[in-house]
């Protein structure tokens, strides 16, 4: 089943995407660090902009995480 994401603008997915190539170690599945990370490496007009673009790295990561965890867990029941 596709899943339907969330409508965002183009510039906080580019932006967030630039921010996770550049600093992939600093980012995790956790949107309050990411919210933390996300202020200290990029000058954001307002904290709606910041929270967006945290929110997107978080469901980024997530997304890209939950398939190999859900590999790891069929491996250790057989």
């Amino acid at each position: 089943m596709k899943r339907l994401g969330k409508v965002r603008p183009e510039f906080v997915k580019k932006f967030a995407r630039k921010l996770i190539s550049l600093n992939p170690e600093k980012f995790d599945d956790d949107f309050q660090n990411n919210k933390k990370m996300v202020d200290a490496l990029a000058n954001t007009s307002s904290a709606k902009l910041r929270n967006r673009i945290a929110g997107y790295i978080t469901s980024l990561l997530a997304h890209t995480s939950a398939p190999e965890e859900e590999g790891e867990e069929e491996e250790t029941k057989e």
